[in-house]
């Protein structure tokens, strides 16, 4: 995995930590975010992160790069996390997260073959 891949799983990993803390958990000492990764020979990288809060529906949240959400100064790191990662998809209502990055690396070998 190149240092722009590894950049990119460390961001949507960040923002996915503090969508958990702040929105999932609401930033209850008492309740947990329970994170799994998973890395592969290929470079391959996959993430999921839990929280246990009341979840969302990610249908409806705003697109932030309409013009009116371009001055918010939140709302950007479910976004994010679906430009840098290959795959984000949410789950048991939006209260677990999985994302995966794929090493262009790898694809790389195999092109060469």
């Amino acid at each position: 995995m190149c240092e722009r891949e590894r950049i990119d799983v460390e961001v949507s990993l960040r923002e996915a930590l503090a969508n958990a803390v702040v929105h999932g958990n609401h930033e209850d000492p008492n309740k947990h975010v329970h994170v799994v990764c998973r890395c592969t020979p290929d470079g391959e990288v996959s993430i999921v992160v839990r929280d246990e809060g009341a979840g969302f529906n990610s249908a409806e949240l705003p697109n932030p790069t309409a013009a009116d959400q371009l001055r918010s100064t939140h709302g950007r790191g479910i976004y994010l996390m679906r430009t840098l990662m290959d795959e984000v998809h949410f789950e048991r209502g939006g209260t677990v997260v999985h994302m995966r990055k794929k090493s262009t690396k790898s694809d790389l070998r195999s092109a060469k073959r």
